[in-house]
C-alpha cells in the first residue's frame, strides 16, 4: 500500500493511540466525516477523525482553550437542548 511520505500524529488527549505518528495514506470523506485512512501495527487499513489528528490545523476554540478545556461551548449547547428534551419527555410520562 502507497503512503504520501506525510507523518500524522493522533492528537485527541483521551485516544488510545495519542502521541503515535502513522503514515497517512489518504485523507477523505467516510461516513460523511472529515476522516485519515492510515494502516495499523497489523497492517490493516484504519480511519480516525481528522480532527483527532494534526493533519489539520487547530480551529479557534481550541487555540484559545489551549487544552485546557474539556467541552467546546457548542457541545455543551446541543447537550442542554437534548436534556431539556428528555426532561420534557419525562414530564409528559409521568403526567
Amino acid at each position: 500500500m502507497d503512503t504520501t511520505c506525510f507523518k500524522v500524529r493522533i492528537t485527541h488527549p483521551f485516544h488510545p493511540q495519542s502521541g503515535r505518528e502513522f503514515e497517512l495514506i489518504c485523507r477523505r470523506r467516510h461516513w460523511g466525516e472529515d476522516r485519515v485512512v492510515y494502516s495499523g501495527d497489523d497492517g490493516r487499513l484504519r480511519t480516525i477523525f481528522a480532527a483527532f489528528t494534526d493533519v489539520a490545523p487547530l480551529d479557534e476554540f481550541r487555540l484559545v482553550a489551549g487544552g485546557k478545556a474539556a467541552f467546546r461551548t457548542v457541545d455543551l449547547m446541543t447537550l442542554c437542548e437534548l436534556l431539556d428534551r428528555l426532561d420534557a419527555r419525562s414530564v409528559w410520562n409521568h403526567a
